[in-house]
């Protein structure tokens, strides 16, 4: 789960995400500037925090190449789009949490200045996590559309909450295979980092993120033969509608989406790009649970 040569890197040039009406960011950006200006390190504001400046929608999507770390600033919802950014860059990301959960980030505010002082001291661990690509995929075979996520893809009903019907099969080629379909309110599709958000809340396994795997959670479905499934990393998994067309949306780590034409079919596998967490010693997946979740707390007064 770690890198035992993180102390090798040195962090020149920070790349900074986050959104300017977070509570807390003003505050937290003049801590961090404080430690970068003793260190010598370079800022590269992405445009939604520019000071002074209006955010541009196409710079949302976008940060400036080149930077050796990238800071977000909020909850886990900014640390999933900002991992997302840099994601096939190879650039690891250290997230402050300035939201609620924030089970992915690692830093609290009043802990900024002790944190970014370790990490210039190489006092820090790498935490890769696997991420899941989907293609759009149309019955021709052709493909429409790429996505990446850190935490999962859900195919769901498009508006008001509604019944779906969907297919779901294992492999490629003449060697797909069928698993089965069910109806419901639609599927959730995780890595093993994404098995403590949605997938969680539908019933799924909490998975430890070194696993190689993939989480297949079906949402509400109507039949108590349906359960979530544990699949290999290494298979595709394809998600078939069996409704009309303008009805399915595929949502990426609950913020992107994208409608699902008459049709296409969502394929879904293990992407090449890893994200690497920024942890500092004695941060591990087991305390967060305990920590964040309340995982296995025993009452007062247990033995």
């Amino acid at each position: 789960m770690t890198d035992p040569k993180a102390e090798e890197c040195e962090f020149r040039r920070i790349g900074l995400v986050g959104k300017t009406n977070q509570p807390g960011v003003g505050s937290a950006l003049k801590r961090l500037e404080s430690v970068f200006s003793r260190h010598g390190a370079e800022i590269v504001f992405q445009e939604m925090l520019q000071p002074g400046k209006q955010p541009d929608r196409e710079e949302e999507q976008k940060l400036n190449n080149g930077v050796d770390l990238l800071i977000t600033l909020g909850g886990d919802g900014t640390l999933l789009w900002g991992a997302r950014l840099v994601a096939e860059q190879d650039v690891p990301v250290l997230g402050i949490n300035l939201g609620h959960m924030g089970f992915l980030t690692s830093v609290s505010p009043d802990g900024i200045e002790e944190a970014l002082e370790r990490l210039f001291r190489g006092d820090y661990l790498l935490d890769p996590r696997s991420t899941l690509t989907a293609r759009l995929v149309g019955e021709n075979g052709s493909e429409h559309a790429h996505y990446l996520a850190l935490n999962d893809f859900v195919i769901h009903k498009r508006g008001m909450a509604r019944v779906t019907r969907l297919e779901l099969l294992v492999g490629e080629g003449d060697a797909r295979e069928e698993i089965g379909g069910f109806s419901g309110d639609g599927v959730v599709i995780s890595t093993p980092t994404g098995s403590t958000a949605y997938s969680l809340s539908a019933g799924g396994p909490i998975v430890a993120p070194g696993m190689g795997c993939m989480i297949v959670t079906p949402i509400c479905p109507h039949t108590l033969s349906v359960r979530p499934l544990v699949i290999s990393a290494a298979e595709t998994l394809t998600v078939l509608p069996l409704d009309g067309a303008g009805t399915l949306v595929l949502t990426v780590d609950g913020q992107n989406k994208a409608e699902l034409s008459q049709g296409e079919s969502v394929v879904v596998r293990q992407a090449p790009a890893r994200v690497n967490l920024v942890r500092i010693p004695g941060q591990t997946f087991f305390s967060t649970l305990r920590q964040k979740l309340n995982w296995a707390i025993r009452p007062h007064g247990d033995e």
